[in-house]
């Protein structure tokens, strides 16, 4: 049984989830604010958490953030009423693994969740205890840990993953749109801009000098060359 945390402030609705996911097997654990929620998530090991936006206290997307700047991996889909494009890039640079607005039906979650959780256990197993050195920084695919000069960098979920692409895809081209169908999955596509950015972080942690690109080169109208 999977365990699986469900951070919702609206009762009727974190009722109906955790009934819903113990039927389809998970192990349900609840928090109805923000700061609950967080502890729960700094002092626990889930597979996975459903991460309303909007909650009293401290909201989803500063606990995403928060989640990510401690390095826990734990991959997090954002539940929101709203639906604007804005909130979409911002869950998602925020460390969020999908995005999901309200109303949404039990099939569409359940896919969305069996997806997440796809991605995240065929990395691991494919990458278990596999330390690779790109530019400055060892990065351990299975554990999210890397680490310039013996110092630990926080890496986000989403980082590792694009990251992880890259290498398996190395010295060859990779367009924005095969890391938006791998990364993201087909349900859910963020804008082009978002993986710009993303690329611009790793930069930051991978290159001796961020703004001349050595490793991973910019293919310009297409997407990105990771070098080695």
């Amino acid at each position: 049984m999977k365990p699986i945390l469900i951070v919702e402030d609206e009762p009727g609705m974190l009722m109906g989830l955790k009934d819903n996911m113990e039927f389809e097997g998970y192990q349900v654990d609840v928090a109805d604010d923000g700061e609950i929620g967080l502890d729960k998530i700094l002092g626990n090991e889930y597979s996975l958490v459903l991460l309303d936006v909007m909650l009293p206290k401290i909201s989803g997307f500063d606990i995403c953030k928060q989640v990510r700047k401690k390095g826990i991996a734990t991959p997090i889909i954002l539940l929101t009423a709203r639906g604007e494009e804005i909130d979409k890039v911002l869950g998602l640079e925020f460390g969020a693994d999908d995005y999901i607005t309200k109303p949404f039906s039990l099939r569409e979650l359940l896919a969305r969740i069996r997806a997440v959780l796809r991605r995240t256990e065929n990395r691991t197993e494919s990458k278990a205890n596999h330390t690779v050195e790109i530019g400055k920084l060892s990065i351990n695919f299975s554990s999210f840990e890397g680490f310039v000069d013996q110092q630990e960098v926080k890496m986000s979920h989403k980082e590792v993953e694009i990251l992880n692409y890259l290498w398996d895809n190395k010295n060859t081209i990779v367009s924005r749109d095969d890391l938006l169908d791998h990364i993201w999955g087909t349900d859910y596509q963020p804008t082009s801009r978002t993986i710009d950015n993303f690329i611009l972080k790793l930069r930051h942690k991978i290159e001796q000098d961020p703004n001349h690109a050595k490793i991973i080169l910019t293919v310009h109208g297409v997407g990105y060359r990771l070098v080695v």
